[in-house]
């Protein structure tokens, strides 16, 4: 394996900022987890600016370090890990960009890999689902978001950052039995968007679900409704309270803490999770990089996770 730059050597503010000082994907033999960036945004509905974060986010993940205690595991000795660059795609049409990221993210899982994918808006995760689904199925969705994110349009367009899971449902590449939202709260447009999305197959827990219920039992219930069914995960940084994530476009007020994300995502230990992906930080709005800080520390988390399943 070929891990990060030895910080005893460079100093972590010195080098290139790939994720967590990493080597590329042209610089290993293969990889088994590739952290890609998708800097596109064109899809936001209110403050754009996540084009920036895949910058942002490799710059705050600087400080990681090799070893996970929470999950008792070296996840880039456990498995090769690498940034893969961004995914390059029209920044004008929607249309051109999802097909492109599609393809994209096909090549790289054709290598084998597994994709820890840093947006970028949310609407990036329609193609990333349509790509995993073609090599795993219909999979689970663990949707960690403030917001549904299961419009049907959005000034007539079907394809933004709050469409992309309706979409996923109509095209079959969700597994309706086992598709949660955690984390939403704030107002909506009328109680049709909570009916409509039930219909859909979702299950909600709140962020004040997770407040009173706490985090074991809520990771006990999403396991439950999980099974062993091919995982993937999208976090939308919003489900965090905009003290813990700043620096996003659609900010909510009541949302989950940092240290909550963390160990519910560490409750999917042993899950069959295969691919997911961090969206919607905007750096322009951030403070001290406390959201890209919270956003490296989360894709950390995911990669850990992946590292655990390789060669299982």
């Amino acid at each position: 394996m070929i891990g990060p730059v030895d910080s005893s050597k460079v100093p972590r503010f010195a080098g290139p900022a790939t994720f967590a000082r990493l080597p590329r994907l042209d610089e290993v033999e293969r990889a088994d987890i590739a952290v890609v960036g998708v800097p596109f945004d064109t899809g936001v509905s209110y403050r754009p600016g996540a084009r920036f974060a895949p910058a942002a986010v490799r710059e705050a993940s600087r400080l990681l370090r090799p070893y996970h205690p929470g999950l008792d595991v070296s996840p880039f000795e456990s498995a090769q890990v690498v940034d893969a660059g961004d995914i390059v795609c029209n920044p004008f049409n929607i249309g051109k960009a999802i097909t492109e990221i599609s393809e994209q993210a096909t090549e790289l899982l054709n290598t084998g890999a597994k994709l820890v994918t840093i947006g970028g808006d949310h609407t990036i995760a329609l193609p990333l689902l349509r790509a995993i689904a073609s090599k795993h199925g219909p999979v689970a969705l663990l949707h960690f978001d403030a917001h549904l994110d299961t419009w049907d349009t959005y000034f007539g367009e079907p394809y933004t950052h709050g469409t992309p899971f309706r979409r996923a449902v109509e095209e079959g590449i969700l597994d309706t039995s086992a598709l949660s939202h955690v984390g939403t709260r704030g107002p909506l447009y009328g109680r049709a968007d909570l009916t409509e999305d039930a219909r859909l197959g979702f299950g909600i827990v709140t962020s004040a679900d997770v407040m009173r219920r706490g985090v074991d039992e809520v990771v006990a219930a999403l396991r439950e409704r999980i099974g062993d069914r091919p995982l993937y995960v999208s976090i939308d940084i919003d489900v965090l309270d905009p003290a813990h994530a700043p620096g996003t476009g659609t900010p909510e007020a009541g949302g989950m803490t940092s240290r909550e994300l963390l160990e519910i995502l560490r409750g999917l230990a042993g899950t069959n999770l295969v691919s997911a992906d961090v969206v919607e930080v905007a750096p322009a709005y951030d403070h001290a990089d406390i959201t890209s800080i919270a956003a490296s520390h989360v894709a950390y988390d995911l990669v850990s996770l992946l590292a655990m399943g390789v060669g299982k």
